[in-house]
C-alpha cells in the first residue's frame, strides 16, 4: 500500500551573487512581500561565489501580513492567559501571589488618587492650611498608606516575577525538547520541519519574556483602570477621550511588532545558514580543513553575503517600525492635547472643582502612563506571542511529524521481514527504495552491498523501525512497524550509524547510554573487549570515569578510530536482538577491524545482524549478501555464489582487488645512460 506524499508549496529558484562582485539584491520588503523566503545552499552552483536560494510560499506569513489591528488586539488577552497558564504549571503559589499583588496594587493606587482629592481640597481651601489638613487627616493617612503599600507590593511583584521568569523559560524549553524527541526521524529530512522547529525553539527562548511582558501588561492595565475609575468619578467625559487617545500608540506599537516578526519569518533560513557558517568557521572539527584548503576568503565571502542579507531585511524592518511609531506618536500627541483641553474647559466652566481638577491631573498622568505601558507591553507581547504561538503549535503537532503509531509490543524479535517495500523521501521525485523484499533471522548475518546512493542506509533505517515505509511493509515477527509501539520496539535494536554520537559524557555513560545493566562494569568491559575499546579505556587517565571531551577540565579527546570502537562497544553492550552496523569499521586500523569481524559470528548467535559496508572482503562472513542498485535488489546469495558468477558484486570485487600499477613509459633519450 502506498501512502500519499505530503503536498509541498510551489518553489522557484533564485541566485544571490557574491557582494564583492555584484550588487546584493534588495532584501524583501516585508510590508509588500508577505511570502517567506527560504534559502538553502544549492547542490549545484553556477560558480564559486553564488548561493542557490529557494523561495517557498508560506500561508502563515500571508495570514500575518493580512492581520488587522482589531484581530491583533483581540489576541492580547489570549496571550496573557497562555503565559499565566505556563507559569501556573511551574509554580502555582508564586502565580497566585503575583496576581494578588497586582490586583491589590491597582486598588491601592485608585484609593490613593481618590484620597488625593480630599488632600488637595484641604490645601486649596481658604483659612489656615494646618487646620484643614488636620480636618482631612483621614485622607492624608489613606494617601500615605496607599503609596507605601503600592511601593511594597511593587517590590514583592518584582521578586515573584524574577522567580518565575527563568522557571517558565526552562519549562518551555523542556516541553520543546520532549516534543522534538517524539517526532518521526523522517521529519529531519524535511526543510519545512527544520524551519518550524527553529521557530519553536525561538518561541521557547521567548517564553520567559512573554510572561514578564504579560505581567507588565497587567500592571499597566491595573494602573490605567485605577486612574480611569477616578476620572470617571470626577467626570464621565474624560474616560472615552482617554481611550481614544491611547489607540494611535497601540496601533503603532503593534504594527511595528508585526513588521519585525515578518522580517524574522522571511529570513529564518538565512539565519540558520549564518549559524551553520559561523560554526564551520570557528569549530575545531573544521579548522584544519579550512587552513589546508585555504578556504578562509571563500567562507568569509559567504558569511558576509548572508549577514548582509539579514542586515538589509532588519534595516528595512526597523525603518518601517520607526515610521509607524512616528505616526502613532503624532496622532497620540494630538489626542492627548485634546484630553487636557477638555480638562481645562471643565475647570474653567465650573463643571469640575479645583480640588477634583488637581486630583484628575494626577489621575491623567497615571492613565497616560498606564496607556503607554499597555501599548508598549502589548506590542512586545504581540511580538513575543507570535514566537510563543510557534512553540505552542509545535507542541501540539510537533511540526506535523509527531509519532503516531500503534501500541503492539514485541517481546523478542526472531525475524524481520520486508515485503514489497518502497520508500520516498519527503519532496523527492522518485523512490529511494522500490519493491524490496527480504528477511533476516536471529543467528543470521545479512550484508547490504551497493554503490553510493543505492539505498543501503535507508533500508537499514526501515529495518530498525526508524522510518516507516511509503509502500509495502516491514514486519517484526509478523507485526507491522506502523502498528508497533516505537519506543518499546527500539529497545530491541542496537545501531551503529555512519555518523555516530560522541556524547560529552564519561566513557561509561557513552557506552551504557544512561541504561546500565545489572552486571555493572564487568558487562561494559566485555563489550569493550569485543569492540577493541578495552585498550582505549585502559589508556584513559580515569578509565571509564574519564570525560570524553576537552571542553571541560579533566576531559580527554579521542581519535576517530577510538570513537568508533566506543560506538561499537555501545551497540555490543546493548542486549538487543537486532544489530545494525553501518560502515562499522571505516575508521579502524586493520588489527582492530579484524577483531570486530572475528567476533561478529559469535555476536550473531543470539542476534539478527545487518551489516552495511563497502569493504567486500568483510562480507565473506555473511550468511547472505543483498546487492542494491538504484533502490532495488539486483542480486542475493552467499559470498562464494556471487563472487564466482557474473554480476555487480563480482564487478565491485574485481575493482576493489585491482591494484595493478602500470609503470610510466619513459623516453629513451632521457633514460639512456651515456657511454664513455
Amino acid at each position: 500500500m502506498r501512502y500519499p506524499a505530503r503536498r509541498r508549496p510551489r518553489r522557484r529558484s533564485v541566485l544571490l551573487s557574491d557582494p564583492t562582485t555584484a550588487k546584493l539584491p534588495a532584501a524583501p520588503v516585508v510590508s509588500q512581500h508577505p511570502r517567506r523566503k527560504e534559502m538553502f545552499l544549492s547542490q549545484e552552483m553556477t560558480d564559486d561565489d553564488e548561493i542557490g536560494l529557494i523561495e517557498e510560499g508560506d500561508e502563515y506569513s500571508q495570514r500575518l501580513a493580512s492581520m488587522t489591528f482589531r484581530q491583533m488586539t483581540t489576541r492580547l488577552p489570549l496571550l496573557t492567559a497562555r503565559s499565566v497558564a505556563l507559569a501556573w504549571r511551574v509554580d502555582r503559589p508564586a502565580v497566585i501571589g503575583l496576581l494578588l499583588c497586582q490586583a491589590v496594587s491597582g486598588i491601592a493606587e485608585a484609593t490613593g488618587l481618590l484620597a488625593m482629592a480630599g488632600t488637595i481640597g484641604a490645601l486649596f481651601s481658604s483659612g489656615r492650611i494646618v487646620e484643614h489638613l488636620l480636618a482631612a487627616w483621614v485622607s492624608v493617612l489613606i494617601l500615605v498608606s496607599a503609596t507605601g503599600l503600592h511601593a511594597i507590593l511593587g517590590i514583592v511583584t518584582n521578586w515573584l516575577s524574577s522567580r518565575l521568569i527563568p522557571a517558565v523559560q526552562q519549562e518551555a524549553e523542556i516541553l520543546f525538547l520532549e516534543a522534538t524527541l517524539n517526532v518521526e526521524l523522517s521529519a529531519y529530512d524535511s526543510p519545512g520541519f527544520r524551519d518550524r522547529k527553529d521557530a519553536a525553539e525561538r518561541g521557547a527562548e521567548w517564553a520567559g519574556d512573554l510572561f514578564s511582558t504579560g505581567q507588565n501588561l497587567i500592571a499597566s492595565a491595573a494602573s490605567m483602570v485605577a486612574g480611569a475609575v477616578v476620572l470617571a468619578a470626577f467626570h464621565p467625559l474624560l474616560l472615552p477621550l482617554l481611550v481614544i487617545a491611547g489607540i494611535p500608540q497601540g496601533w503603532a506599537q503593534i504594527h511595528a511588532a508585526r513588521t519585525a516578526r515578518m522580517a524574522f519569518t522571511s529570513t529564518m533560513s538565512l539565519s540558520r545558514m549564518r549559524y551553520m557558517l559561523r560554526w564551520h568557521l570557528s569549530a575545531r572539527e573544521t579548522a584544519d580543513q579550512i587552513r589546508t584548503g585555504t578556504m578562509t576568503p571563500f567562507l568569509m565571502r559567504r558569511y558576509r553575503q548572508v549577514a548582509a542579507g539579514l542586515y538589509e531585511s532588519q534595516r528595512r524592518s526597523s525603518a518601517l517600525g520607526a515610521r509607524a511609531s512616528l505616526i502613532g506618536a503624532a496622532f497620540g500627541g494630538v489626542a492627548s492635547g485634546a484630553v487636557w483641553a477638555v480638562l481645562i474647559w471643565l475647570l474653567s466652566t465650573g463643571r469640575l472643582s479645583a480640588a477634583s481638577g488637581g486630583a484628575a491631573a494626577f489621575a491623567l498622568r497615571s492613565v497616560a502612563s498606564g496607556t503607554r505601558g499597555i501599548a508598549n507591553a502589548g506590542a512586545r507581547m504581540f511580538r513575543d506571542g507570535l514566537y510563543f504561538q510557534d512553540w505552542s503549535d509545535f507542541l501540539t503537532e510537533a511540526g506535523g511529524y509527531r509519532i503516531n503509531r500503534g501500541e503492539t509490543a514485541v517481546d523478542r524479535v526472531h525475524e524481520v521481514q520486508v515485503e514489497c517495500l518502497s520508500y520516498r523521501y519527503d519532496g523527492a521525485e522518485r523512490d529511494a527504495l522500490t519493491d524490496v523484499s527480504l528477511s533476516v533471522r536471529r543467528g543470521e548475518v545479512i550484508a547490504l552491498v551497493g554503490e553510493n546512493g543505492s539505498g543501503k542506509t535507508t533500508l537499514s533505517k526501515l529495518l530498525a523501525g526508524l522510518y516507516l515505509p511509503t509502500g509495502g511493509a516491514v514486519r517484526w515477527d509478523g507485526a507491522d512497524t506502523r502498528d508497533m509501539d516505537p519506543h518499546a520496539a527500539w529497545k530491541h535494536t542496537a545501531v551503529v550509524p555512519q555518523d555516530f554520537a560522541r556524547w560529552p559524557f564519561t566513557a561509561r555513560q557513552n557506552i551504557t547510554q544512561g541504561q546500565p545493566l545489572p552486571g555493572g562494569d564487568k558487562v561494559i568491559r566485555q563489550a569493550c573487549e569485543i569492540s577493541g575499546a578495552g585498550d582505549v579505556i585502559d589508556d584513559l587517565g580515569s578509565g571509564l570515569d574519564t570525560l570524553l571531551t576537552r571542553d571541560w577540565a579533566g576531559g580527554e579527546a579521542l581519535s576517530g578510530g577510538q570513537w568508533q570502537r566506543i560506538a561499537l562497544a555501545r551497540a555490543f553492550y546493548r542486549p538487543a536482538p537486532l544489530l545494525i552496523l553501518d560502515e562499522p569499521t571505516s575508521a579502524l586500523d586493520p588489527r582492530a577491524e579484524h577483531r570486530i569481524f572475528a567476533n561478529l559470528r559469535e555476536l550473531a548467535q543470539d542476534r539478527a545482524v545487518v551489516l552495511v559496508t563497502h569493504r567486500l572482503a568483510n562480507v565473506s562472513i555473511a550468511d547472505r549478501i543483498v546487492v542494491l542498485e538504484h533502490g532495488q535488489i539486483i542480486q542475493q546469495g552467499t559470498f562464494d555464489e556471487l563472487v564466482n558468477q557474473p554480476g555487480r558484486l563480482r564487478e565491485l570485487w574485481d575493482l576493489q582487488n585491482d591494484r595493478a600499477i602500470v609503470p610510466p613509459q619513459r623516453d629513451n633519450q632521457h633514460t639512456e645512460r651515456t657511454t664513455p
